[in-house]
């Protein structure tokens, strides 16, 4: 029987793993949009992308909208796997879940992260500019359109929407409704990634993350849109990998 804790997980972590990184997904998204990573790394790195409620295999749970419910269920189940050096990484909604997942961390005072690693999102202090999750669906449709990761043909089908506009209401909300409280910086680095034509993190709201480290920043910049991290797939991948065999 599976727990509630290892449900985050499409599968157990491996105790070869020599270093860890733990993926979180955009909004309305899944694990499976991490399921290529492993082919780029070599065995002993644990690739672990994270399933939350409503996504996927976990579809018939209630997707979260409080993020404080969340960040605690997913550290109570990170918990047995971080003694292993680890990264977090997160793209869009998903970065903002890993900064306040390591947050978690340490007010646990667990094993910290080698590295943060944001994709796709402004720091935590910027507020969404265009809030969507109280519109009403025909206009929340109209507006998810401009994420170049949602097709036409998928914001047009009336029998996917039926499905699939509560999970992304629901992670719209999660975002949306999110309370940042400052934290003290960071003892491990962050690296932030961005698309150079993604108008939904602009350079000024990526350099932002620079105020959560004391220690090193860095910035890069891929071709794209917001769902850079697909169509520069293996460009992104590439350079995490060159970011991780740092600790190893």
């Amino acid at each position: 029987m599976i727990t509630r804790s290892k449900s985050f997980f499409l599968k157990e972590p491996n105790s070869n793993d020599r270093i860890r990184i733990f993926c979180f997904p955009y909004a309305g998204g899944g694990a499976s949009a991490y399921r290529n990573w492993s082919s780029y790394f070599p065995d002993y790195i644990g690739i672990y992308p994270i399933q939350i409620p409503g996504r996927e295999n976990r579809i018939t749970e209630d997707a979260l909208t409080d993020m404080d419910e969340l960040v605690d269920r997913i550290e109570v189940a990170m918990r047995p796997y971080i003694s292993t050096k680890f990264l977090i990484f997160g793209h869009s909604l998903g970065a903002k879940i890993s900064y306040e997942v390591c947050n978690r961390i340490r007010e646990k005072k667990e094993n910290e992260p080698c590295h943060l690693i944001v994709s796709g999102s402004r720091a935590p202090h910027i507020p969404e500019p265009e809030p969507l999750h109280n519109l009403k669906d025909s206009d929340f449709i109209e507006a998810m359109k401009r994420y170049s990761g949602m097709s036409k043909e998928f914001l047009e089908n009336k029998e996917l929407l039926k499905l699939f506009l509560p999970i992304f209401r629901a992670d719209f909300t999660l975002d949306e409704t999110y309370k940042f409280t400052r934290y003290e910086k960071f003892s491990f680095p962050i690296t932030a990634l961005y698309g150079d034509k993604d108008h939904d993190s602009e350079l000024d709201s990526v350099e932002a993350w620079s105020e959560y480290t004391n220690e090193h920043f860095n910035k890069k910049m891929f071709h794209g849109e917001h769902f850079f991290i697909k169509t520069s797939e293996k460009e992104v991948v590439s350079y995490i990998k060159d970011i991780i065999l740092r600790y190893v």
